[in-house]
């Protein structure tokens, strides 16, 4: 359980972040771009933070039970899970924000991809690192 509210709070705060960072990048926002600049993207994101929860708040959870079967898989080791679970959200998050505004094309795909592969990567990590992992119970005879 601790798992899937690790990745509740963590995924949709950082991907919001980043989702924020990348929608301000395609638009040409930090061609000219000063400190006070830098100060109103931290107000837009703090004020949009609740709809970065509201739209995160699933998918981050789906994220989470894709950890939770791999974690299950005697095999795969924790540096594997998260790679494997950062892939999953990489390909989920391009193919959801990808097509969004009217520039395409490889620098795009990668970008929109980052904001699903960095939350759960993170989130992975912090599970791994921090919470207990259940251990594969031994084969009675």
């Amino acid at each position: 359980m601790k798992r899937y509210l690790v990745f509740a709070l963590v995924g949709p705060f950082v991907g919001g972040f980043l989702l924020l960072l990348t929608t301000t990048y395609q638009s040409g926002y930090w061609a000219q771009t000063s400190l006070g600049e830098v100060g109103k993207l931290f107000v837009v994101f703090f004020k949009t933070l609740q709809y970065s929860y509201l739209f995160g708040f699933l998918p981050s959870l789906m994220i989470g039970a894709v950890d939770d079967i791999l974690i299950h898989i005697k095999r795969i080791r924790p540096g594997l899970r998260m790679l494997l679970v950062g892939l999953f959200a990489f390909v989920l998050a391009s193919l959801t924000y990808g097509s969004r505004g009217p520039d395409s094309g490889a620098v795009q795909f990668i970008l929109y991809g980052l904001v699903g592969f960095v939350p759960s990567v993170i989130s992975s990590w912090i599970v791994h690192r921090y919470i207990e992992e259940p251990q594969p119970a031994a084969a009675s005879t």
